[in-house]
């Protein structure tokens, strides 16, 4: 309640508006699933270039085609992508590399051969009775510890073993990117054993005199072991478990992603259909779009109904295939060309799209060239691509003067015979993108009075959000009122939705579809006489 004045005069009081800015969310963030190099298992990292990809996870591998799919997407323009781990422990251990060094035992901090190449190396250097003092600990119970991997030297220095701040667990917890404490503490400070003290002392102790030198002679550093890149990805793995938010559900740890991609765990394999299907509810679920990797020995035109009947269903709507795959070099392999699966560098030219004329802007046509790409793996006709459009199925095709494009942009709804409302991606994702945009823009509205104040305000926010899209170009329609309409009020929302504490709000909008048939009319003039 406002105060009431006191003293004759004028008072100013600021009244709320009730107008809230609805922001529209990310359009494109993609997430990657699938093998990697190394990097965190089940966790998902955001990257927004191939540079963060190569330092988090690793560089491109033969033995690991998902960093190919990731090179692609930021090759053909996308902007920010999530990739998740996944690995699956050899038969005999967790493939975590090992190592011992002065008595302190350390695990890599992720799985992987790589680990093998991790070395660590401790010394005495610099340390004085000042520094000790400080630190609150004995001299001869600080020590350093060196770790070098994936190019990376990390060195910790005045760390004890015994309880403080410098307690080495606690410290390589917080400041390693390569290895953790994989065991209990030692009972005595880790050494650095030199020639000279083994000799005299025949056990690698350090004596308080050898302690005292400016640095200590150590012998090489100790290298890790154990160390195992798994084996190869099976579709339990892919998909992991809802409950533990491993494999695909590691993404519930992410807030938001638009689009998906699981590429195949090798080159010339296949993601099974039910990994696929699986995820195809789980992106109907967080309103996202599953982008579908064609088999490797898939031929549409004599049998595409395997793949056609176990990715349908109303959650099909979230789903596009691309096909065929598509011919890269492989800077791997010297520049030798390669097929890869083409899900990587479609996102891309979808998240680039997005970018340059907006969600409601069809990726297809002479302007989706996709970088880095020779050819597609299969020529196809444009019979060929008759046949398979109305099949719901996107062709990348190769087009003289243009390159190799995207020539469709149908769901797995997209079949004519389906005629269903969201046959096409982008009239599909401009629903997913209002819905996401809406929910959290609309989440101030819980909890406030349920009358005509609050559905005014409503009516108000997003009819404010729809107009600015409007004013982009985004509805069919001349006008605002041929465009979109937005209805809250005592119809939309009766007494007994009140009192069951419900507000509904009715959202209308007239989607932009493609041009996807162009067709002239071409007719010869007969001459004109004058009578």
């Amino acid at each position: 309640m406002p105060s009431a004045p006191t003293f004759p005069g004028v008072s100013i009081r600021e009244d709320a508006s009730g107008v809230r800015s609805i922001s529209g969310v990310s359009a494109s963030v993609t997430a990657f699933v699938g093998r990697t190099v190394w990097g965190p298992v089940d966790t998902p990292v955001v990257v927004d270039n191939f540079g963060e990809f190569e330092r988090s996870f690793g560089g491109l591998s033969i033995d690991a085609p998902l960093a190919y799919s990731v090179r692609a997407f930021f090759l053909n323009g996308g902007g920010r992508a999530v990739v998740v781990r996944v690995f699956r422990p050899p038969s005999t251990g967790d493939g975590v590399a090992q190592l011992t060094v002065g008595g302190l035992h350390l695990a890599v901090l992720h799985p992987g051969a790589w680990g093998n190449d991790v070395t660590a190396q401790v010394d005495t250097e610099g340390i004085t009775d000042d520094i000790a003092e400080r630190f609150g600990v004995p001299a001869e119970h600080l020590f350093n510890l060196t770790v070098t991997g994936r190019g990376v030297t990390e060195r910790f220095t005045n760390l004890t073993v015994v309880d403080g701040s410098r307690r080495v667990d606690r410290v390589l917890a917080h400041q390693s990117r390569l290895v953790r404490v994989d065991a209990d503490l030692p009972t005595t400070t880790p050494t650095a054993e030199t020639p000279a003290e083994s000799a005299a002392s025949g056990t690698g102790t350090r004596t308080k005199a050898a302690r005292t030198r400016a640095a200590a002679l150590a012998v090489a550093p100790t290298r890790a072991t154990g160390g195992d890149d798994g084996g190869k990805l099976t579709g339990a793995d892919l998909v992991g478990s809802r409950a533990t938010k491993t494999g695909l559900y590691a993404l519930e740890h992410v807030d938001l992603f638009n689009l998906l991609c699981i590429p195949p765990d090798t080159l010339d394999g296949d993601t099974p259909l039910a990994v696929y299907a699986e995820a195809m509810a789980y992106c109907a679920s967080r309103r996202a779009v599953l982008l579908v990797d064609p088999p490797a020995a898939w031929d549409p035109l004599t049998d595409a109904g395997e793949l056609l009947t176990t990715l349908a269903g109303p959650d099909a709507r979230n789903a596009a295939v691309y096909h065929p795959r598509l011919v890269q070099s492989d800077p791997l392999r010297g520049g030798a060309p390669e097929t890869f699966a083409p899900s990587g560098a479609v996102a891309g030219v979808i998240a680039r799209t997005d970018a340059q004329r907006g969600i409601w802007k069809a990726p297809a046509g002479l302007d989706t060239a996709l970088v880095g790409v020779s050819a597609p793996a299969v020529s196809l006709t444009d019979g060929e691509n008759g046949r398979l459009n109305p099949l719901g199925i996107n062709c990348l095709r190769a087009v003289p003067n243009a390159g190799v494009v995207v020539w469709g942009t149908r769901t797995l709804r997209g079949a004519d015979q389906l005629a269903d409302e969201y046959k096409y991606l982008p009239v599909r994702r401009l629903a997913l993108h209002l819905e996401e945009s809406l929910y959290r823009g609309c989440q101030w509205a819980v909890f406030e009075p349920n009358d005509e104040p609050l559905w005014s305000q409503l009516r108000l926010n997003i009819g404010a959000f729809l107009h600015q899209l409007f004013r982009q170009g985004a509805f069919a329609g001349r006008s605002t009122r041929e465009a979109y309409y937005v209805k809250c009020d005592s119809e939309t929302t009766t007494q007994a939705d009140v009192d069951s504490g419900v507000v509904n709000v009715v959202v209308g909008f007239a989607p932009l579809k493609p041009a996807e048939f162009v067709v002239l009319t071409i007719r010869q003039a007969a001459g004109q006489f004058d009578a």
